[in-house]
């Protein structure tokens, strides 16, 4: 084994626990404040319980936690550790909450979700510093 694999491993906790703790806050700081759903006095209809600039802010704060992995060339650290923290968070709200037992479907969707646009995003991002070094050259 090269020497600098015990170096990499060092290097490789400090991020997944960055990334850990951002993808939990970002859920906390946008979404796991609010329970409440909205109805249309008009329709009757209920949509919620977030509103489209939440579900938007999250996400960008999500997308720029797997930049910044990817930008350090560590797409799979965030692949690995957004996702399952973030649905862990969002199942950890959703499934008191509901008695229907749909929340394992959204964790699903959430999961899922989260993992290919963190994926789209970290490994798109690790391959834009070589791209544009090839550019400059």
């Amino acid at each position: 084994m090269p020497s600098s694999a015990p170096s990499a491993h060092k290097a490789t906790l400090p991020l997944a626990l960055l990334l850990a703790t951002g993808a939990a806050a970002a859920h906390a700081a946008w979404l796991g404040w609010d329970q409440e759903y909205q109805r249309d006095p008009v329709t009757g209809s209920s949509s919620g319980p977030y509103e489209t600039w939440q579900v938007l802010g999250c996400a960008i704060t999500v997308a720029a936690l797997a930049l910044g992995a990817g930008l350090l060339r560590r797409p799979g650290v965030a692949v690995g550790v957004v996702p399952a923290v973030f649905t862990t968070a969002w199942s950890l709200d959703a499934a008191p909450r509901d008695d229907s037992g749909l929340w394992a479907v959204g964790a699903m969707l959430v999961l899922l979700g989260s993992l290919a646009a963190v994926a789209a995003v970290a490994y798109l991002a690790s391959a834009l510093p070589s791209w544009w070094d090839r550019r400059r050259a």
